[in-house]
């Protein structure tokens, strides 16, 4: 209540006309209406009823009028332990939704009408806690209510079934029972868990246990954020389940598993890879999410500039020679390749890819997964590949010696080669080639050029707000002083001010100037500022770039790139 005594002097309409989402005929208009209707009638709900301003417009509105923080909850888990306090109805019928604990007597709930003091007094009585007040828009806590209930609802109808012992059996032994009717809520809990995960673009689930219990998280947009929590007595029968849809041992838990599950969800094929590993704790097991229809997609999706466009429109045309694209792990590196392949994809031409595993099944291409069980390494596949008459050949990473050797054989002998190779920039990728054993005449001759790349988060069109770049910020980034850029501000259509991840690039033509510098052995330096010379972006140029035009904000191209 003190921010409310603090700011009682603030008129929402002076901010809504400050902010621009009325105008002074508007205000004027709905102010008249308030005063034949009556000291009771509230000028935001009028203005609302008369469709001038959203509820998200309003709620902003009233988080600067009371001071109270705006939430977008889209973005938000709320925890278990405060969902358990406030039942679901309760929570539809006030419009709230209880966040998170402060402390053991406080507890932070998110209203659309903070200013309800009835449902404030009725949440209060309830939990027994005094109440830190946020506030969202009403049609954001209506779509987000059912999902941040739905799973903690399902959690408490699976535990009673899987807390306790079987028939004197206890969870911990690794002989487990088959699984029967009685597993049916953590069935129906496991399918719920991967259709949430794929309904909001996350990238892999995370279920692992710790001292305090176990908990499930959520990769979306490359950040880890939990789900929920659980008792760790349900940890093992998670993921004993998801071991049985991958047919996998659920009996062997001290090695490490692979596994693989299809499914069904939002109505697309989702292939799922699952992989379990024993910790201090218990196993730990992360599913990998890959959608087909979210990860295939072609040039002009990656994020390209038109120079870096027309450079790997330049590489797909070539007919021999190695590409090379690098990054670390996470960096989109797979999805360059496989909209590479799409380009390269005509009937006329005989593409064969050697991947380990096989990611996306792409019709018209010759793809083989490797299995070192069976001899089938690397090594071994594009030796066999040599003798299909392949004319575009793709490998899904160079990991030592004799891979390298033979795809720059491969590509000597008119064959183009793609490839990944775990390397930070463009041309420290010669550099690997080079310490990997391949003499630095043959790395002259057969690189065509390495594609250098990262993942940034995308600013949030419908949020985002400009401001001016400090001058300490523009001369590190090469701008001039007072240059404007956008940054995160956060909605009810978006995680922090973020939606959805794009490429920033650095892409190094080998031309005949370079190629020589690596014939004469120079360092990473030199063939650096070489390339630079060549007219070769940085990637944090490339980033700066994409803030200058409103795609992302400093602060990710920062944290990305050096």
């Amino acid at each position: 209540m003190d921010a409310l005594q603090n700011n009682k002097g603030c008129r929402l309409g002076e901010i809504l006309l400050r902010t621009g989402a009325v105008c002074q005929e508007q205000l004027d208009y709905a102010l008249s209406v308030q005063s034949q209707k009556g000291r009771s009638a509230r000028l935001g709900e009028i203005l609302l009823s008369m469709g001038m301003i959203s509820e998200n417009c309003l709620a902003e509105a009233l988080s600067v009028q009371l001071g109270l923080p705006f939430y977008s909850l889209s973005q938000y888990y709320a925890e278990p332990e405060a969902i358990q306090q406030v039942p679901h109805a309760v929570a539809k019928r006030l419009n709230l939704v209880p966040l998170f604990h402060i402390d053991e007597k406080n507890l932070f709930v998110v209203m659309a009408d903070p200013l309800d003091l009835t449902a404030r007094d009725e949440v209060g009585a309830l939990t027994g806690c005094g109440l830190r007040i946020g506030i969202a828009a009403k049609k954001d806590i209506q779509d987000n209510l059912d999902r941040l209930y739905s799973l903690h609802d399902k959690l408490e109808g699976a535990i009673p079934d899987t807390s306790k012992e079987r028939e004197g059996i206890p969870w911990k032994q690794e002989n487990i029972p088959p699984f029967t009717d009685s597993d049916a809520p953590i069935i129906e809990f496991v399918n719920r868990l991967i259709r949430q995960a794929v309904s909001e673009g996350a990238s892999d689930i995370h279920l692992e246990v710790q001292e305090g219990g176990g908990c499930a998280r959520f990769r979306v947009d490359g950040l880890l954020s939990t789900v929920f929590d659980y008792p760790s007595s349900f940890h093992h029968a998670l993921v004993s389940r998801l071991k049985v849809m991958a047919n996998m041992d659920i009996a062997e838990r001290r090695k490490p598993q692979d596994g693989r599950i299809w499914i069904a969800a939002d109505g697309r094929h989702i292939d799922l890879r699952i992989s379990t590993l024993l910790t201090i704790n218990g196993e730990k097991a992360v599913l990998r999410i890959l959608d087909k229809e979210r990860a295939l997609r072609g040039l002009d999706s990656l994020g390209l500039g038109t120079d870096d466009r027309n450079k790997l429109e330049m590489f797909c045309s070539a007919p021999w020679g190695i590409l090379l694209v690098t990054g670390p792990t996470g960096s989109g590196k797979s999805t360059s390749l496989y909209a590479l392949l799409q380009k390269l994809n005509r009937p006329d031409i005989n593409i064969v890819t050697v991947e380990d595993p096989v990611e996306y099944a792409i019709s018209g291409l010759n793809q083989v997964q490797v299995n070192e069980k069976a001899g089938l390494t690397f090594e071994s596949a594009l030796r066999s590949i040599l003798r299909q008459d392949p004319d575009k050949i793709m490998v899904g990473e160079i990991r030592d010696r004799e891979t390298a050797q033979i795809a720059v054989r491969a590509a000597l002998t008119g064959h183009f080669v793609i490839s990944t190779l775990h390397t930070n920039d463009a041309p420290s990728a010669v550099t690997r080639m080079i310490d990997m054993g391949i003499p630095p005449f043959l790395v002259s001759a057969s690189l065509m050029g390495v594609v250098a790349q990262r993942l940034v988060r995308l600013l949030c069109p419908l949020c985002r707000e400009e401001y001016e770049l400090d001058p300490r910020t523009c001369d590190m980034a090469g701008v001039p002083r007072g240059t404007r850029a956008f940054r995160p501000r956060g909605c009810s259509k978006c995680r922090n001010g973020y939606r959805g991840r794009s490429g920033i690039f650095e892409i190094m033509v080998i031309d005949e100037g370079l190629r020589r510098i690596i014939l004469d052995g120079a360092g990473e330096t030199a063939l650096r500022q070489a390339a630079l010379r060549q007219g070769m972006r940085t990637l944090r140029q490339s980033g700066i770039n994409a803030v200058l035009t409103g795609s992302t904000s400093m602060e990710e191209v920062l944290s990305a790139t050096l």
